[in-house]
């Protein structure tokens, strides 16, 4: 599995693009790049697949937040190993996901899942969550089971903490002092 420290792997996918699905057009696909992703942070989740049950509530409160992550000039990118069109229909047929304004991506081939190191036996992503640095360089990862879903509070945290490049003590909150090294 990927870990801290570690280079984002490169990969070229398909995606839907984000914003209202009703207002994609024609073209609501583009090809996403991890070279792409460079110059700013980055928040790249995974999901085990579509129309299942909890992981539309991640991918509507990721959605919810997606100014807060914006205001702390990081990108949002989802993925899981459906393909772009059954996220398009997905989010057509789902209310909660009608208006995500990010992209998801379509790992079809699995090789972004096998990459990180977040491949299920049953041949989906477990629901990974990465933040990496504008250098493409992995700061934080978390894995939880397909069961669980993953709290984007705690993720908007560590985000916070690590773009202080100070050390950040248990439960730190943004705007709470950081500790000094003595």
């Amino acid at each position: 599995m990927i870990r801290v420290g570690d280079r984002l792997p490169d990969f070229h996918l398909k995606a839907l693009k984000g914003g209202p699905v009703d207002g994609l057009g024609n073209q609501p696909f583009e090809d996403v790049s991890a070279e792409a992703t460079r110059g700013r942070w980055l928040v790249l989740f995974s999901w085990p697949m579509d129309f299942t049950f909890v992981c539309p509530t991640e991918l509507a409160e990721f959605g919810r937040r997606a100014r807060d992550f914006e205001d702390r000039d990081a990108r949002l990118l989802g993925f899981s190993t459906d393909t772009h069109y059954v996220h398009l229909a997905w989010r057509r047929e789902h209310h909660d996901l009608r208006d995500l304004p990010y992209s998801m991506l379509a790992d079809t081939k699995r090789e972004l899942s096998q990459a990180l190191g977040v491949l299920h036996d049953d041949g989906v992503p477990l629901r990974a969550t990465l933040i990496v640095d504008p250098d493409g360089v992995v700061r934080w990862v978390t894995v939880n089971d397909l069961s669980v879903g993953r709290s984007i509070p705690e993720v908007l945290r560590v985000l916070d903490a690590l773009q202080t490049d100070e050390l950040c003590p248990c439960n730190w909150q943004k705007g709470q002092k950081t500790l000094e090294a003595a």
